[in-house]
């Protein structure tokens, strides 16, 4: 189906299962993350909002769904080379849906409009809730916007995918072999086609050692989407892309795979998606924002880092 063309969640996608199954994936990341002190205020500082909360109760492994780990059966045996062209090329030259930010918040909240299990918060909500921690630790103003939006590639369910599987989980590289030591259940990937083919099964694959991840495939889910979204309509600096695309890039920002492939400039880019991590895993719990309220100020931030206002999804 064409990326643009909005599919019927109450007949066609379970967008309760999809947070669903989300919630769960960030549960099972929650209790693998290990936060790292940074030593510079800005940016990079270390995250203050969370020094008080305890991380051990957001998730445990053995915890860890039936849901989940079939969700990644699923993900690691369809993720493929053949499939990743294929959806880039779907993106890049089907047509698709225009609006501005706050609208694609406001759809993606209609969309998905029950609340999280664990906070009983909308979808703007929980937006808002990383983008104020963001805010109230002092970080840059574009790093709060990136707070705002992180999540509005899930809209990317709605608009062509296959299932959950190419939308949530964590991401990883296609085309050189699957580093199942950094990659969270490891055996999933035994009936990847890809683990079969001579190039993509070799270490190296289609790459070459310091190649840079702007030149490395990631699995193509709601990270990479947006990514592709705002990188070229958006004055959104390589830090807050970065951000947006490293997410749940987990084998590579927190496990320490795939450093093979990285230049100079993906050692900064680790650093700021590591700052902005404990802001995606652990503002849920914080209270509730007035979205009324809050409204006019992120209003002037999308204006100021999106000038041109209606963007392509």
């Amino acid at each position: 189906m064409a990326p643009g063309v909005l599919i019927d969640d109450n007949m066609s996608r379970d967008s309760l299962q999809l947070e669903e199954t989300s919630d769960n994936i960030d549960k099972v990341n929650v209790l693998k993350d290990q936060l790292k002190q940074q030593q510079q205020e800005g940016w990079d500082s270390a995250s203050r909002f969370d020094t008080e909360k305890d991380k051990s109760k957001f998730r445990q492994y053995t915890e860890a769904c039936d849901r989940v780990k079939n969700f990644y059966l699923e993900q690691h045996t369809k993720q493929t080379v053949a499939y990743n062209l294929k959806a880039r090329h779907a993106f890049r030259f089907q047509k698709r849906d225009e609006m501005t930010i706050w609208e694609a918040i406001e759809k993606l909240n209609t969309l998905i409009d029950e609340s999280d299990p664990d906070t009983e918060l909308s979808q703007i909500q929980h937006l808002l809730q990383s983008a104020e921690a963001i805010r109230r630790d002092g970080k840059p103003r574009w790093m709060q916007l990136t707070g705002l939006i992180h999540d509005l590639g899930k809209l990317l369910y709605f608009y062509g995918s296959e299932g959950q599987w190419d939308v949530v989980g964590d991401t990883f590289p296609v085309g050189c072999a699957f580093d199942e030591k950094s990659i969270i259940y490891p055996g999933s990937f035994s009936l990847n086609p890809d683990t079969k083919d001579p190039v993509y099964s070799s270490k190296y694959g289609i790459y070459s050692p310091g190649c840079g991840l702007d030149n490395v495939m990631l699995s193509w889910g709601h990270d990479e989407y947006l990514y592709h979204v705002v990188k070229d309509q958006s004055l959104l600096p390589d830090e807050a892309l970065a951000m947006i695309r490293y997410h749940s890039f987990y084998p590579w920002h927190k496990e320490g795979g795939y450093r093979e492939f990285m230049n100079e400039h993906d050692e900064t880019m680790l650093e700021a998606v590591r700052a902005f991590n404990p802001y995606d895993l652990y503002s849920k719990s914080d209270g509730l924002p007035d979205v009324e309220e809050l409204k006019p100020y992120y209003l002037e931030l999308i204006d100021e880092f999106f000038p041109q206002k209606v963007i392509r999804w």
